[in-house]
């Protein structure tokens, strides 16, 4: 018996047989066609991982499928960037979550605020000091004129109404006088003034002198006269709040001078020392009495003589101011 007529089909492997097609002819007519949702891209068969590419999905240049992928992960890209430069919604009032990190980072860490590779470390707030510095100056104006009174104990809300602010920068202010040496912290209570004698006073009159003789004796061969004239204004500065019984401003306008003038050895450690030494000499000592008008226009005299003495390069004069000059210093 002959055969039917019928023709190879190359494309499912399986003869035409009188004309009929059998099954195995291009099951790809079979594949499911990808449904459209609106404009949010494809939903179908082709999802990401795990799902079986349909014809062109693989190498997105089937008919749809590969544009509405492509153009889904363009708009969640545009979306993520205006989230993370604070365009869009939600990005005001906090810091920006991280919505995609680098391979093997980890989101939560960036939602914790902690540094990943992917993104720049946040700024660091910059705290300004200003009042704290205030009412440190303030704090220090009060020990010198004897308004904090040895051996009190200051609370600092109290003295925050005092000044005018809140308990903080004043603590904080109390903590650097601690650290000083001019207070103590008292748990629960706030801070005492140290109670001092006329023995921590004499021995910080020797330490003064011994850093400070040796280098005004090497500056007064060292330094042209004409430079001594230019610490005379502070010199007179001292004698005007002396004119004036202003302990205070004496005090401040005592270590400008005495800064200046061991600020000619470019030894900057040596003079932050003096000028810390300086500053404790100045608080007041327990039961003192009250420093007379005389004694700081003798002090501020002083001031005047021994420029006098380093311009003439008078060393024994000197020497002799210097120590003279230390143990008579106003308490």
């Amino acid at each position: 018996m002959t055969p039917a007529p019928g023709r190879a089909d190359g494309d499912g492997g399986r003869a035409e047989v009188g004309g009929v097609e059998q099954r195995g002819r291009a099951r790809q007519s079979a594949a499911p066609t990808p449904r459209r949702t609106g404009r949010d891209g494809v939903q179908g068969t082709v999802s990401g991982t795990g799902a079986r590419p349909g014809p062109g999905a693989g190498s997105g240049t089937g008919p749809g499928a590969g544009s509405g992928i492509a153009a889904g992960a363009s708009r969640a890209a545009d979306s993520a960037a205006a989230t993370a430069d604070g365009t869009g919604s939600g990005a005001s009032g906090r810091v920006p979550e991280q919505t995609r990190t680098e391979a093997g980072g980890d989101t939560r860490r960036a939602v914790r605020g902690e540094h990943t590779h992917s993104e720049p470390p946040a700024p660091r707030v910059v705290r300004r000091h200003s009042v704290r510095g205030q009412i440190l100056d303030a704090l220090r104006s009060a020990l010198v004129v004897g308004e904090l009174v040895p051996g009190e104990v200051y609370s600092a809300p109290v003295l925050g109404e005092r000044f005018g602010v809140s308990a903080t920068p004043v603590r904080e202010a109390m903590q650097q006088l601690a650290l000083e040496g001019a207070v103590e912290v008292v748990p629960n209570r706030g801070f005492r003034v140290v109670e001092r004698g006329a023995r921590e006073l004499a021995e910080l009159a020797e330490v003064r002198a011994l850093i400070e003789v040796p280098v005004m004796l090497r500056l007064a061969r060292t330094v042209p006269a004409e430079r001594w004239a230019e610490l005379r204004p502070l010199a007179e500065a001292t004698a005007t709040a002396a004119a004036v019984g202003d302990r205070a401003a004496y005090a401040e306008s005592d270590r400008a001078f005495h800064r200046a003038l061991l600020s000619l050895c470019g030894n900057e450690q040596l003079v932050m020392v003096a000028d810390d030494l300086h500053r404790r000499s100045q608080w007041p000592l327990v039961s003192a009495p009250a420093v007379r008008r005389a004694d700081l226009v003798a002090d501020a005299a002083e001031h005047s003589a021994l420029l006098d003495a380093l311009e003439t390069r008078d060393l024994t004069v000197i020497q002799s101011l210097v120590r003279e000059h230390f143990a008579g210093a106003p308490d």
